[in-house]
């Protein structure tokens, strides 16, 4: 089992920056593809970044392709999400996920977060 904790929400301005952590225990998620989602309120959970255990590539959704940048440290056990020129459409719930099937757009996840809200508001 993998258990995964998100921090790092909050609320923030437009064109501000936020950096999320999604911290993995119980076992080591080197193995694994990583993703961020996200669910804004009245809406489907849906695919953000996502990068394979590897490091070796990276995916994002259009919406935040640019703004986006996801990463990882196995060493440490943690994926990151760096967000920057936030927009209020981004306001949103966002989770962590993690598979052990090859393909990283999908929903289709092992192992999830519980979440961490994050609000863009002027």
């Amino acid at each position: 089992q993998v258990q995964l904790e998100e921090s790092g929400g909050g609320l923030v301005q437009p064109g501000d920056s936020l950096r999320l952590s999604c911290a993995a225990s119980g076992r080591t998620i080197s193995n694994y593809n990583m993703g961020w989602f996200r669910q804004a309120p009245g809406k489907e959970r849906e695919f953000a970044a996502g990068i394979k255990w590897s490091s070796s590539n990276t995916y994002y959704a259009d919406s935040v392709k640019g703004r986006f940048t996801i990463s990882r440290d196995n060493a440490k056990n943690t994926v990151y999400l760096q967000m920057n020129n936030l927009k209020p459409e981004d306001t949103a719930v966002y989770y962590c996920a993690a598979r052990t099937g090859t393909s990283i757009v999908t929903t289709k996840y092992d192992y999830w977060g519980q979440g961490t809200q994050v609000t863009v508001s002027s």
